[in-house]
């Protein structure tokens, strides 16, 4: 029964979720081209935090907690592990006061309505995983593009999402880059719970009455540290925040 259940709310999921992107696909380029890139982050901003209620359709609660203030007008490098595509949304709605900016496969930057409007036109690092070079500029570039705004970078160490649930292994590389173009960069781990639970198989079905928690933990002043220990510490601290 909860199954039947999980599909029938997953296909009004899935018409709100089309129906939102469609809608917001529009309302990004007119806020782009007519009133600038500060407008359409607010859109983008706009469009997660919709994309975050309608896991409501489900039965699906978010709990956010900040155990630790983050300081406005600094840079920030978040953190996070990796478990689902609905990961992103909690965090650029939940710390959309720090313009959180991502690094995201290129090949998303084609073909999705809104998504890949806001990775091209926000900023965003677009890699190419079987070009490391390239990846090394791109990063770095958008380090360089934070630390001037003074914008944020959200990063996902594990590389790709954790199929079993359990926390990867971190990878330096990507937040090294970071921690050199953002001198004043403050380090800020997210554990984020039950997105994978959430989300086991892509958008459909997704299964219903799945709370899912995002947990901004002890921020980490980087300097004096290097990449591997600033990567062990977050690295420890979200796997304490998931009992693991």
């Amino acid at each position: 029964m909860k199954k039947v259940l999980d599909y029938i709310l997953s296909c009004i999921h899935l018409l709100y979720f089309a129906a939102l992107l469609l809608i917001f696909h529009v309302i990004q380029v007119l806020c782009y081209k007519v009133f600038g890139p500060r407008i359409h982050q607010k859109s983008v901003n706009l469009l997660n935090y919709f994309i975050v209620k309608g896991w409501l359709i489900l039965g699906t609660r978010t709990f956010v907690y900040r155990n630790h203030p983050l300081p406005e007008g600094r840079s920030i490098i978040f953190v996070a592990n990796h478990r689902s595509m609905f990961d992103i949304p909690g965090i650029i709605w939940f710390w959309r006061k720090h313009t959180p900016l991502f690094v995201s496969k290129k090949e998303l930057a084609k073909g999705i309505p809104s998504i890949s409007y806001n990775l091209r036109k926000g900023k965003a690092a677009l890699i190419d995983r079987k070009d490391g070079k390239s990846a090394v500029v791109e990063i770095a570039k958008l380090a360089k593009y934070a630390s001037h705004h003074k914008y944020s970078v959200a990063i996902f160490p594990e590389g790709t999402r954790s199929r079993s649930g359990q926390l990867k292994d971190f990878q330096v590389g990507g937040i090294a880059i970071l921690l050199k173009k953002c001198p004043d960069v403050l380090v800020v781990p997210i554990a984020i719970k039950n997105t994978g639970k959430f989300n086991p198989k892509g958008l459909f079905p997704l299964v219903s009455f799945t709370n899912i928690t995002y947990h901004s933990l002890e921020p980490i002043e980087p300097k004096g540290l290097s990449p591997e220990k600033v990567a062990t510490m977050a690295r420890e601290q979200i796997a304490i925040s998931l009992d693991e």
